[in-house]
């Protein structure tokens, strides 16, 4: 344990091995695999860790030493920005003078500084240097070798074009290393190419877009991470999807400028994606024209990669009665003859009409499944070969991506499909109050075969995304290779600036924002499976020694309160910290109350009520507090509470409660609404695609609701509870991705006997307890109440007709058994 390091007890020291990953305070995991012995006979430290993880590295040989002057050989075949970048890293890394020189200038009286030799691979100097090095025969392939065993330290770069050059400058800056003396570059030789074509993220969520600011930071983070495709396509933007026909605003079209100089530096490729699909009319040529003139402003701009999205969108209709001349009565063959009319056109019209421009990307349809249709076969049998498709896996959120699921994606659209992972994006219900930091993960090695690339459909917090596109990005540039816990650390020190105290916070962290969600019930990836074993684990032993389970867990606990303060001081990024801050918050409030909570259960097991009265008050606070910190609409166009490591932490509190009222005699407080009989004045009907009923907000999920009809002035819902009960409070939880505005100005009404009448009857009568509550504006609503009843009924006030929507109503209370 390092002196600055997280305590950390028995218990968290298993479960953090367990699963891969280091304790907090444990410092680095071990590097990648190098040549034991090559490294031994040359006196020499392990090879650092390089992401995305290499095709080949091994030790060529000793360290190279960091001079305080360094020669730069470089030409006019040299890409500026891997020039540029690795300079910087020179004088980042101890060198206070770095000159260019030609390979033709090399003087001999430099003989003892460190040279760098950076440009393409076949250039004479660098192929020498490079020895045995192999240099691969691939698109973005790069080999690099130091050595610090020739009369002077040499380090050679060469790509097999301009982006592998900058790949190898980016392999370089994980290199080095400090050492006694000063700087050293790790001796270390690598052959490397990405094993898809394509890789980064697409900014395709709902909700408000990306600033310029994190638009920049993520062009600058793909480059670091090998990636070269960034697709803009934010639904939430008027331009790209509703006023499609409609040129960008000038002040708009100049930052998009930015953001393409800045990703052509970076070596990433701008996609400009617009989608016309809710209301072109295919078979007119003037919608056509306006498409094609929308993106030759892009083009103008430096746009030389476009993409046409075809998704949520219905083709059970025609936005114009030509369409349906044209191609047909609407249906999947028809939409399908539509759109292949259009992107062909675009594809063989546009596209390869002009210099320098890739081949066209489209997102169908059909995009989440693997089920042969008319729409399908149209696709693949009439689509223009060069189009590339987007495919987001087997759901729109899928659990997993095999092998043998995307060689039968690429079987039914005619060609290798380009996955669009709709992970870690947070736009959807099921994501309500989330940041999703997981290692990827559930993707098969071997995917490379049957993709042309993957791109991350990040979160509404850019710079949180980071983590996991991270962790993506290692995949996609070598599938065969990836390590999910070896990655993830990566990332934790990527985002740590190196430092392990901090990353061994970030990993505490990530932890307790480990669910993943699919649109269905079951997440793809679980909650907190290190914290939440932990937890499991005290309770076991708590029933056997509680007050040496008290004494292990009670370091674990501690980590997670000190993990946030860490991070903060720690973690340059100060976007991350921004987005992060309100789960940071959370965080450290929730860890306090566990600490509170287990000196509860310590002053009950030494009989001391007084003192656990006092640290169950102060335990009970801070959960409050923690339950109070909401998401911000305004950034994630969401609503509810900031969630993180749940159930577990919640869980734990109310079990604490639960021991200190039976220490006092009092029957436990139990969630008595869960599963039992609910109605409302109606039902919303949308074909009953999807249920909005009244049992919706008794089912323990906060991801649906029920929604009455809106057509009635004063909608009520209630549930009832099937016997009477002393209740003591009721939380009520909007509805997350929307309509908080509408549920406030409401009642709150407990009765014994059934309601009739209106609202107006029941308020004031006798054995109705009704509370009135006008401030809504996030969720859950605690309301304390000392009412007796069987039937609770929430009732709006609204005189007006209008929809009653509610994500879920917990209602607590004391029933004595027997």
């Amino acid at each position: 344990m390092t002196r600055r390091g997280i305590a950390v007890g028995a218990f968290a020291m298993a479960g953090w091995m367990a699963l891969g990953v280091l304790p907090p305070g444990a410092g680095a995991q071990a590097a990648q695999r190098t040549d034991a012995r090559t490294a031994a006979s040359a006196g020499a430290r392990p090879l650092p860790p390089v992401s995305p993880t290499p095709q080949s590295i091994s030790r060529s040989g000793e360290d190279a030493t960091v001079t305080g002057r360094v020669l730069l050989v470089v030409d006019e075949h040299t890409d500026a920005a891997a020039r540029d970048r690795v300079v910087r890293e020179l004088e980042q890394h101890g060198a206070e003078r770095v000159d260019n020189v030609s390979p033709n200038d090399v003087s001999r009286a430099t003989a003892g500084l460190l040279t760098v030799r950076l440009g393409p691979a076949d250039r004479p100097d660098i192929a020498d240097a490079l020895g045995d090095t192999a240099v691969p025969n691939r698109a973005e392939g790069y080999a690099l070798r130091v050595s610090g065993t020739k009369p002077q330290p040499e380090i050679a770069l060469g790509g097999t074009d301009a982006a592998g050059q900058f790949y190898a400058v980016q392999t370089l800056r994980q290199l080095f290393q400090r050492a006694d003396d000063g700087w050293k570059v790790a001796g270390a030789q690598v052959s490397d190419y990405p094993s898809m074509p394509l890789r980064g993220a697409i900014e395709g969520f709902y909700g408000p877009p990306w600033t310029t600011a994190e638009r920049l930071d993520h062009m600058d983070f793909l480059g670091d991470m090998k990636s070269n495709t960034y697709v803009y396509a934010p639904k939430d933007d008027p331009y790209h999807r509703d006023k499609w026909r409609e040129p960008y605003p000038p002040a708009k079209l100049a930052e998009l400028r930015e953001l393409i100089d800045r990703a052509r530096a970076d070596h990433v490729r701008f996609t400009f994606a617009v989608s016309p699909g809710a209301s072109i009319c295919y078979s007119d040529p003037a919608d056509t024209k306006a498409l094609t003139d929308k993106m030759q402003a892009m083009y103008d701009a430096g746009v030389r990669s476009f993409s046409i999205p075809l998704d949520d969108i219905s083709y059970t209709r025609w936005n114009c009665s030509a369409d349906a001349e044209k191609f047909g009565a609407p249906g999947r063959g028809a939409a399908a003859r539509a759109q292949v009319s259009l992107l062909n056109t675009v594809q063989r019209e546009f596209i390869a009409k002009r210099p320098g421009t890739n081949p066209l990307q489209m997102v169908p349809t059909e995009y989440g499944d693997l089920t042969d249709t008319a729409y399908k076969q149209t696709i693949r049998a009439t689509l223009d070969p060069a189009v590339q498709v987007m495919w987001t896996g087997t759901d729109v959120v899928p659990p997993e991506i095999t092998n043998a699921q995307a060689s039968k994606a690429a079987e039914l659209f005619g060609r290798k499909v380009f996955v669009w992972d709709n992970y870690p994006v947070n736009d959807f219900a099921r994501t309500a109050g989330r940041l999703l930091l997981a290692p990827y993960d559930k993707r098969e090695p071997g995917l490379s075969d049957h993709l042309s690339g993957i791109v991350s459909n990040p979160m509404n917090q850019e710079a949180a995304s980071k983590l996991a596109v991270f962790t993506m990005s290692d995949f996609s540039w070598n599938d065969r290779g990836y390590d999910r816990d070896r990655s993830g650390r990566q990332a934790a020190l990527y985002l740590a600036a190196g430092d392990s105290r901090t990353a061994d916070a970030v990993q505490v962290f990530v932890d307790l924002n480990h669910m993943a969600p699919t649109f269905g019930s079951q997440p793809w990836q679980p909650q907190a499976p290190v914290f939440g074993a932990e937890v499991e684990r005290f309770w076991q032993e708590y029933a056997g020694d509680a007050g040496r389970a008290i004494s292990e867990f009670r370091p674990s606990v501690r980590t997670v309160t000190q993990a946030p303060a860490v991070i903060r001081d720690g973690v340059p990024d100060k976007l991350f910290l921004s987005d992060a801050s309100r789960w940071l918050d959370a965080t450290q409030l929730w860890g306090r109350s566990m600490e509170h909570g287990l000196n509860t259960l310590a002053a009950i097991d030494a009989h001391n009520a007084s003192e656990a009265a006092q640290e169950r008050k102060s335990m009970d606070s801070l959960a409050a507090a923690a339950s109070q910190i909401m998401v911000d609409p305004a950034e994630q166009g969401q609503h509810g509470q900031v969630r993180i490591g749940d159930p577990f932490i919640e869980d734990f509190v109310s079990r604490v409660d639960n021991l200190h009222d039976e220490s006092m005699g009092l029957p436990p407080l139990r969630e008595l609404a869960r599963g039992k009989t609910a109605t409302q004045v109606s039902d919303y009907d949308w074909g009953g695609a999807f249920p909005f009923s009244a049992d919706k907000s008794v089912d323990g999920d906060l991801s649906d609701f029920s929604t009455t009809s809106g057509g009635e002035a004063q909608p009520w819902w209630q549930v009832d509870l099937g016997s009477s009960a002393d209740l003591e409070k009721i939380k009520i939880y909007n509805r997350t991705d929307c309509c908080a505005e509408r549920t406030k100005d409401y009642y709150v009404l407990v009765s014994d006997q059934p309601f009739s009448g209106t609202l107006a009857d029941q308020l004031g009568k006798p054995g109705v307890w009704s509370h009135h509550e006008t401030d809504q504006a996030a969720s859950p609503t605690t309301i304390a109440t000392t009412a007796r009843g069987r039937y609770v009924r929430v009732w709006l006030a609204a005189t007006t007709p209008v929809e009653l929507n509610m994500a879920e109503v917990q209602v607590y209370g004391r029933v004595k058994e027997g």
